[in-house]
């Protein structure tokens, strides 16, 4: 295993200590591309857009990039779109004027007022309504917005940095998410490599989970065998580096690599065999077969995943990396209900 002589963090002006640019970057070639482009592009007050499956790390490069930017005395202030019911979204956003609505006993600044001269993180932007992309798209465009209940605008200054685990250009299409919202936040573009895709940093990103968790939790360093090393660096790691901090926290905390092992093996995706889908009798053309092959596979992933969420679709479409708007059409098209069936019959009749 390598061992990398840097700190354990590295101060930051956005909140939280950052991990050395040693580990966020690592040695893959797509991660020092990264780099490059965030080295000429933080210092320029342009838009951001983040774009990479969850557990890639799009939060570290946003306070990154905050860090370097010629706004980092200034405020990071994250908002977790998916986190904010939609009703309360515009208050949480622009905030409000004493007596707007009911309850409004004072006024409250919104997020993008407190990001003035700072840095607005919108994680997971497109699970934003369309009415508040409306909105924000006038921030954007303007550098103005309108408290809720106020009759005058305020201006801001405000470097907006959007991430997402989605396919924008998909919802656009879907009529998800605004197109031309899309073209404000993409001025800058950076797609984050899964941790699979960058198999040559996990020696370095254990070294440094490892360095920190002994420190947090006061516990003795247990170096990893080279049996567990061979298994990190040929996992698939579909969590990604969040994954991988587990695993090494699970080491640290219980003092064997056994139990880390065993949720990792426990976490693989069940691989769907051919009980998935069967072949006609007859003669059928081969992109037939392939199509309702695929429709059934789908079903029966869509029906697995909610019944892991307890049927909760707004996790399922998160899960399943697919707008909330393009689950409910592909259950409609499967036969899936929209409610999960009461008796165990009519589970059986819904897989059928």
């Amino acid at each position: 295993m390598i061992s990398i002589p840097v700190p354990i963090h590295e101060k930051s002006n956005s909140g939280i200590d950052l991990p050395p640019e040693e580990i966020i970057f690592g040695r893959s070639r797509a991660m020092q591309e990264i780099r490059k482009c965030l080295t000429s592009v933080a210092g320029a007050n342009v838009s951001v857009l983040l774009q990479g499956q969850s557990g890639t790390g799009k939060e570290i490069l946003a306070r990154y990039i905050h860090d370097h930017s010629m706004w980092s005395n200034g405020g990071f202030v994250k908002l977790n779109c998916p986190a904010i019911p939609g009703t309360l979204f515009e208050s949480e956003l622009f905030g409000y004027q004493r007596g707007a609505f009911t309850g409004a006993y004072t006024a409250k600044p919104g997020l993008v007022e407190m990001a003035h001269r700072g840095t607005l993180f919108l994680d997971e932007i497109a699970e934003l309504d369309a009415a508040v992309q409306a909105k924000l798209l006038q921030v954007l465009q303007d550098g103005q917005f309108c408290r809720i209940g106020a009759q005058t605008e305020r201006r801001i200054e405000v470097r907006i940095v959007c991430a997402t685990n989605r396919n924008l250009e998909r919802e656009i299409q879907t009529g998800s998410f605004r197109q031309d919202l899309f073209f404000r936040i993409n001025v800058v573009n950076v797609q984050l490599p899964s941790l699979k895709d960058r198999k040559e940093d996990i020696p370095a990103l254990v070294d440094y989970f490892l360095k920190r968790y002994t420190a947090t939790y006061r516990r003795p360093a247990t170096p990893p065998s080279q049996f567990f090393m061979t298994f990190l660096e040929k996992y698939e790691w579909p969590g990604n580096i969040r994954e991988l901090e587990n695993a090494v926290k699970r080491l640290v905390i219980l003092g064997s690599e056994e139990p880390a092992l065993q949720s990792l093996e426990n976490a693989k995706p069940k691989v769907l065999a051919d009980e998935c889908f069967e072949i006609p009798e007859g003669p059928l053309p081969l992109k037939q077969i392939t199509r309702d092959a695929v429709k059934q596979i789908e079903k029966k992933v869509i029906l697995r995943t909610l019944e892991a969420h307890r049927w909760n679709r707004r996790m399922v479409s998160r899960a399943l990396g697919i707008s909330y708007a393009a689950l409910l059409y592909k259950m409609r098209q499967a036969g899936v209900p929209a409610r999960q069936p009461k008796t165990r019959k009519q589970m059986e009749a819904t897989v059928a």
